[in-house]
């Protein structure tokens, strides 16, 4: 029986976990990332992090968990403690897991707190190649024959493979007009351009920077929605008439199911330190797009890019029976 006395000692005992939520976070949170380092993903990241930690107050140690085409280090980020100690980057990537058939795993798995930044495709072409404007480039595209030009700079299926399976659609092509030639990443991608290997790179323009000023590629168009701040004399494909967009993205997720006060703390502390201006400086001057657009827009978003590339996946062949 509840008397008196029992119930005044209920908020006793109650305080002291109502204090730990409060205190989040009292020890250092790890930050898993599903790629290996140096890359995009590696880069936004670790530029993020310095600002996470100013605002938490906390080391934020950033864990690079590599392997399954981005599954691993996703599945590790879901299937964490749901106590706000570990959190991570998602990448575009686990929208298609499903479709590709690599994992039953989808937007819903994670709880997707904001997009953090953006890089756009681009469309790169080797220093030697006849064309001097994307225009040109189109009608060689239109008037080959399907496969003719090939490209490359990521896995089939990735982001940069549905970049120019996009691009080739809305020039009223084959989604697989240009003949795609799997790659570990851009560097490989880039060297295998410059020799010759492939017709063009349809990877983050900031990646070809060095090669083009090094007059060995010439990056034709970018497909942002607006022109890149390391690159201002490099047209987007909007301003060439043709009304296509892609960028690779990274956001800020977290296992499902952490309490809600620390949930609410987390996202606080990340958007402040998302806002310091050191860390926008950072990604700016990389070619970094910073993005912050929240849980519930970032939730649209990838569900609406999850069936947006479905179709493409489709279309390429790449998807599996449904």
């Amino acid at each position: 029986m509840l008397t008196r006395r029992h119930l005044a000692a209920l908020p006793l005992l109650a305080a002291p976990g109502l204090a730990r939520a409060d205190a989040w976070p009292a020890r250092p949170v790890t930050f898993i990332v599903p790629w290996a380092a140096g890359g995009g993903a590696d880069t936004v990241t670790r530029i993020f992090v310095q600002g996470l930690e100013r605002e938490l107050n906390q080391p934020v140690n950033v864990v690079n968990r590599t392997g399954g085409n981005g599954v691993t280090g996703h599945a590790a980020i879901a299937n964490a403690a749901a106590d706000g100690y570990t959190i991570g980057t998602g990448t575009s990537e686990f929208a298609n897991f499903r479709a590709l058939g690599l994992a039953e795993f989808g937007p819903e798995n994670l709880d997707l707190l904001s997009r953090l930044a953006t890089i756009p495709a681009g469309v790169t072409v080797r220093a030697e190649a006849p064309w001097r404007d994307f225009a040109g480039f189109a009608s060689a595209l239109k008037d080959g024959r399907r496969g003719s030009i090939t490209g490359s700079g990521v896995g089939a299926g990735g982001s940069w493979h549905l970049a120019a399976a996009g691009m080739a659609r809305k020039l009223g092509l084959e989604a697989d007009r240009i003949r795609w030639i799997p790659s570990t990443g851009g560097a490989p991608a880039l060297q295998d351009l410059v020799a010759g290997g492939i017709g063009v790179f349809t990877g983050s323009p900031v990646e070809a920077q060095s090669l083009a000023a090094a007059g060995r590629v010439r990056i034709l168009a970018v497909m942002g929605e607006q022109r890149m701040t390391i690159l201002p004399d490099v047209p987007t494909l909007k301003e060439g008439g043709l009304d296509w967009a892609y960028a690779n993205w990274f956001a800020l997720v977290a296992p499902r199911g952490i309490p809600a006060p620390v949930r609410t703390t987390l996202l606080a502390a990340a958007e402040r330190a998302h806002a310091r201006p050191e860390v926008r400086e950072m990604m700016q001057g990389r070619g970094i797009v910073p993005v912050w657009d929240g849980p519930e827009a970032f939730t649209r978003f990838a569900g609406q890019f999850a069936e947006t590339s479905a179709v493409l996946l489709r279309e390429l062949g790449l998807a599996r029976a449904s």
